[in-house]
C-alpha cells in the first residue's frame, strides 16, 4: 500500500430557492414541495464563502438547485473569489457569466446529458468555451444491477452511462475534476458507501470529490484508509453549521492533521 496523503475537505453551499439548505438528494423533484429538507439556513451564502475563505479551504462547491438562485450563488461567488466551483443548471452559454463573477471551475451533469445518453458534442462545446482546467464533471450515481449508472436532472433520471474504470479514463480526458455524490446515500447521515469510495480511488487518476453518507468523524477515519488519499471529501447535512451534529471545526482539524 502505497503511503497515505492529506485529506482535503471540500466545503459545500447549496442553494434552494435562493436560501442556503441542506436537502435529502433523492428528494429533488420538479414540484419543490416535495423536496425534504433537513436544514434552512438564518445565514446567506456570503456568510458561509467568508467562513470557508477564514480557514483556507479551497475547492468548495456552491451548488444551485432549480432556479431562482442566481444572485445567492454570486454573493457567494464575489465574497470568496476563486475560491469555490459552482454548478447547478450550468450550460455552454452561461458558464463564463460565472467564470466571471469568481467561480475557480464550473461544474456540469445534465447538461452534457440528454435522454440518458451522454453528449460528445455537447461536452466538446463546453471544454471549447471555459477550457478542460475550467472544467468539473459531476458523476453522481445510483446503483441499479450491481453497477453505478449516472443519475441526472435532479438525480431523478438515469442515464446509460456507467461509472467504472473505462468511463473515468475518458472523460478525465475532458475535465480538471469529478464531482461525485452518493445518491442513495446524500443528505442521510447513514454512513459513506464504501464500495464506490473503494472502487473510485482505484479509478481516478484526477482531483475527484465524493460526497454522501458522512455523519462522524469515525466515517471520515473510514473513508480516508478506504480512499487511500486519492479521494477528497465534502459533508453537508451532518455539520453543525448546517444544523447536523458533526463539528465543522473538528472535521477541518482532522482533516488538516492527515
Amino acid at each position: 500500500m502505497k503511503e497515505l496523503i492529506k485529506l482535503k475537505f471540500r466545503p459545500c453551499i447549496d442553494i434552494h430557492q435562493g436560501k442556503v439548505k441542506q436537502i435529502v438528494g433523492d428528494t429533488l423533484r420538479l414540484d419543490n414541495d416535495l423536496v425534504t429538507e433537513n436544514f434552512v439556513s438564518e445565514h446567506g451564502s456570503a456568510f458561509y464563502a467568508s467562513m470557508f475563505k477564514n480557514d483556507g479551504l479551497t475547492g468548495g462547491h456552491v451548488i444551485m438547485l432549480g432556479d431562482g438562485n442566481k444572485d445567492s450563488a454570486i454573493q457567494a461567488l464575489n465574497e470568496y473569489p476563486e475560491g469555490l466551483q459552482i454548478g447547478g443548471g450550468i450550460t455552454s452559454d452561461n458558464a463564463n457569466f460565472y467564470l466571471e463573477n469568481g467561480a475557480s471551475h464550473v461544474i456540469v451533469t445534465s447538461y452534457i446529458f440528454e435522454n440518458g445518453e451522454l453528449k460528445k458534442d455537447r461536452l466538446n462545446r463546453i471544454v471549447e468555451t471555459v477550457g478542460k482546467d475550467k472544467l468539473v464533471i459531476d458523476l453522481s450515481c445510483k446503483k441499479k444491477n450491481g453497477k453505478w449508472f449516472v443519475v441526472t436532472n435532479k438525480w431523478t433520471q438515469y442515464s446509460n452511462l456507467e461509472v467504472n474504470s473505462s468511463t473515468i479514463r475518458e472523460l478525465e480526458k475532458y475535465c480538471d475534476e469529478f464531482l461525485i455524490h452518493a445518491v442513495d446515500v446524500e443528505g442521510k447521515r447513514s454512513g459513506i458507501q464504501e464500495d464506490l469510495v473503494e472502487q473510485l480511488s482505484k479509478w481516478v487518476s484526477i482531483p475527484t470529490t465524493y460526497a454522501g453518507g458522512v455523519s462522524s468523524i469515525k466515517d471520515l477515519e473510514t473513508f480516508y484508509q478506504i480512499s487511500n488519499g486519492n479521494l477528497d471529501i465534502t459533508i453537508g447535512s451532518s455539520l453543525d453549521i448546517f444544523g447536523g451534529d458533526l463539528s465543522y471545526r473538528e472535521v477541518v482539524e482532522f482533516c488538516r492533521s492527515k
